[in-house]
């Protein structure tokens, strides 16, 4: 099984999570567009078929490695 890279998912996370409070500041076409590619992107790259499962998994993802790397914890990142 492939597992996603922790920091292209961090980016398109983070990416995902900027455009969301664009979009609920001021709803703008192009920042719709690029939400919807993100997730897109997101899924696709959690093999999920929806961006909350994506959000959710990516989260573990992200504690894996955390925790593989002797992390100690962190933010939830998951809705």
């Amino acid at each position: 099984m492939l597992v996603a890279d922790p920091k292209v998912v961090r980016t398109l996370l983070t990416r995902y999570a900027s455009l969301r409070i664009a979009q609920a500041e001021r709803e703008k076409p192009q920042a719709a567009r690029e939400l919807a590619d993100v997730s897109r992107a997101l899924c696709a790259t959690m093999g999920a078929a929806s961006v909350e499962d994506a959000i959710a998994e990516a989260d573990a993802l992200l504690i894996a490695s955390r925790g593989a790397a002797g992390g100690d914890g962190g933010l939830s990142l998951a809705v």
